[in-house]
């Protein structure tokens, strides 16, 4: 995963910064608390038709990349047969017996669980402990929109839908399904089974505790418990379901294989069909605002961009396969973000370095996407926790 590997430190000239006691969309904000705010470029009429090119020009890109993955998974990958056959056959990009599956889907599980507590939630309140509180909330994923502890908790839900073998969506009604990883579980390890489903909701739980925004509370006492929870769910995903997991592959590879086709046909592709069909969707409402600016046409793209970006953040449980192979995870979901450069394109009007091909140089490669994806979408239309609106010159 590309996501945190370059240092927020980097940014830190992104903006002046100064102190605010709290939101009127955040009652909850203790008053004695420190609360950094980052000033960012507003969309005025000087910079709308930028504004608007580099919206269209991330949308598109953004489409194309979902759908591809979509179709990857489906299709056909890397002019082959689809992810989906050769994952679930075990033969071929790398995958060619049961526990080389196995191995990936709980690895990925893991990694999700540990990127939450130790990156996404922890990153964070390192730095602010250490006094770097500027460099913290840079450092928070989706602080523009004030979408951090949904995110985390779409994490966390990704790895539920692998566990209990289906692809929620918004619902919250969820059950074991037939043939899951769960159920299997449940009738071979019944104790371990129960940990695992405990951790999984002990950690949801702990995330949506947490006050929101997640960016003006970097030092709440419920931040531990969250890392806490993130840190125990990881560690049982790896030291008892992996291994566990395993074994069963030994004593029962067609139970497993049979989890494994259910797994990718009810949880991976149903989760990529509705990324596919949201990212449309936004990049549908972008066209539409380009066509006729206007306060509620934010509106309609923040509320696009939330419903687009569950989907994603549900997905998370699996990155591997085309998501990782094609560089599709870091192309959508790079963060932190290069704000400094999203506001030089946005006055320069020239976008020519958002794109990269198969040849360019790796920190090449790097610096276009963190110029494109989910998140300069999201800076371009939400500010401080809220729709953009068009301001007055």
């Amino acid at each position: 995963m590309k996501k945190y590997l370059f240092l927020a430190s980097l940014m830190l000239s992104s903006a002046a910064l100064f102190t605010a006691c709290g939101s009127d969309d955040d009652p909850k904000t203790d008053p004695s608390e420190e609360v950094i705010t980052i000033e960012s470029l507003d969309y005025t009429n000087a910079y709308r038709a930028s504004w608007n090119n580099y919206m269209n020009q991330v949308a598109k890109l953004l489409k194309k990349d979902a759908h591809d993955l979509h179709e990857a998974w489906t299709y056909s990958y890397k002019s082959g047969d689809a992810f989906r056959e050769t994952f679930s056959n075990h033969n071929g990009n790398g995958y060619n017996s049961a526990t080389d599956c196995i191995d990936a889907i709980v690895e990925a599980m893991a990694d999700i669980a540990s990127e939450v507590g130790d990156s996404k939630i922890g990153g964070p309140a390192d730095e602010w402990a250490q006094g770097n509180k500027k460099a913290a909330v840079l450092q928070v994923e989706s602080w523009y929109s004030w979408h951090s502890i949904d995110d985390y908790t779409n994490n966390i839900r990704s790895i539920r839908n692998a566990y209990y073998g289906k692809y929620f969506g918004e619902s919250e009604k969820v059950a074991i399904q037939a043939g899951s990883m769960a159920q299997l579980m449940n009738t071979n390890f019944p104790l371990d089974h129960t940990d695992i489903v405990a951790a999984i909701d002990a950690a949801i739980a702990a995330i949506q505790a947490i006050p929101a925004p997640f960016r003006n509370h970097i030092a709440s006492e419920k931040v531990t418990a969250a890392i806490e929870a993130c840190a125990t769910l990881e560690g049982l995903l790896t030291n008892t379901l992996l291994p566990d997991m395993r074994r069963l592959t030994e004593r029962n590879e067609a139970a497993v294989n049979t989890m494994i086709t259910n797994y990718v046909n009810n949880v991976v592709v149903p989760t990529y069909e509705d990324l596919d069909n949201k990212v449309s969707a936004l990049a549908k409402a972008v066209e539409n605002f380009i066509a006729a600016p206007s306060d509620a046409g934010f509106k309609t793209l923040a509320n696009a961009w939330m419903a687009a970006r569950r989907p994603w953040e549900s997905s998370e449980a699996f990155l591997f396969g085309p998501v990782d192979e094609l560089q599709l995870d870091p192309n959508m979901d790079s963060w932190p973000l290069d704000q400094d450069g999203i506001e030089n394109n946005i006055k320069a009007g020239n976008f020519d370095n958002i794109n990269w091909t198969d040849g360019d140089d790796d920190d090449d490669i790097e610096a276009a996407q963190n110029l494109r994806g989910f998140h300069t979408l999201e800076f371009l239309i939400f500010k401080d926790g809220k729709a953009r609106t068009i301001v007055a010159e």
